[in-house]
């Protein structure tokens, strides 16, 4: 049995993306046996429900594209106080839910490190890099502005709450990017993020672009989070997103990823984010990503059952 305890948030928020459905993400994984598989593991689980955001206040920006502002900063100053709170009881896992939430988990657990004198790292698996300011975003849609926020680009301060404990953008490590706006592009191309889109992984393997992360996290005895959504994925596995982007991640590359990271044991906290269980089919995406934690937390490939059929030999 292993001494870590997995506590899992529900955070059902959809404001941040461009299509409803997100906030049944939370249902679908646990529908999808996410506990089960944890607690199979040896793991203890707490399930803390889902939680909800804070008070709304009027806010307003001028920008007028920008949408659900005022819900999309209510979202994350209750996500931030609960990220902060868990990360100090054990292993978090936010299962949402768009990607708007990870400016509140980001956020609380960069906190936390503080607190812990630890340097706080992020692996972020998506095919954007939600780089984007409220001054940028043409979509409005504000599941696209997580890492700006949480980096302390400037442009948040009055509408967002205060960013304590900025995370450092050289500790970011960003693979399966494949879709950049330009505005994304120039300020990432200023800050020190790593990148590595789908032609690296196509020229190199993800193997040594994450191994070469993993150490410098491990050189600062650094906390390292993983961000993980949908679309990172490839549509033709994982359809269950509303921002599908051909030419994703594959199946054995994503469980390589989380194999890798399980014997790094460096990861602290998980975001499972962008899963809309409307957009998907008899549940397959959903199954794929509790698929991918149980590789994280040590499920070997050894282990894995055959699931669509039994091969049995011709009869001569």
């Amino acid at each position: 049995m292993s001494s870590t305890t997995c506590i899992v948030l529900g955070i059902p928020v959809q404001e941040g993306a461009g299509r409803l459905g997100c906030d049944m993400g939370p249902s679908a994984f646990r529908t999808a046996g996410l506990v089960t598989e944890l607690r199979n593991l040896g793991y203890a689980v707490e399930d803390r429900g889902n939680i909800a955001p804070a008070p709304q206040r009027e806010v307003r920006h001028p920008n007028s594209a920008i949408k659900a502002l005022a819900e999309t900063v209510a979202w994350t100053e209750a996500i931030a106080e609960a990220a902060y709170q868990a990360g100090g009881d054990g292993m978090p896992i936010f299962i949402g839910g768009d990607h708007s939430l990870s400016a509140g988990s980001m956020t609380g657990l960069a906190r936390r490190a503080a607190k812990e004198g630890r340097e706080f790292f992020v692996l972020w698996l998506d095919s954007h890099p939600d780089f984007h300011t409220l001054e940028t975003t043409t979509s409005g849609n504000l599941h696209g502005v997580p890492m700006a926020y949480a980096t302390g680009l400037k442009g948040f301060n009055g509408y967002f709450p205060d960013v304590r404990n900025p995370l450092n953008p050289q500790n970011v490590c960003m693979i399966g990017i494949r879709s950049v706006d330009p505005a994304e592009r120039a300020a990432l191309a200023t800050v020190g993020v790593t990148v590595h889109d789908m032609r690296a992984i196509d020229e190199n393997g993800v193997a040594p672009l994450l191994d070469a992360f993993l150490k410098r996290v491990a050189a600062a005895d650094g906390i390292l989070h993983v961000s993980l959504d949908v679309d990172f994925l490839d549509p033709g596995i994982a359809p269950g997103v509303g921002t599908t982007v051909p030419g994703g991640a594959t199946f054995r590359e994503a469980h390589l990823i989380m194999e890798m990271l399980h014997d790094s044991s460096l990861v602290r906290s998980i975001d499972l984010v962008e899963l809309n269980p409307f957009l998907d089919e008899r549940g397959r995406t959903a199954l794929l990503m509790v698929d991918l934690v149980s590789s994280l937390m040590g499920r070997r490939v050894l282990d894995r059952p055959t699931q669509s059929y039994r091969h049995t030999p011709k009869a001569h």
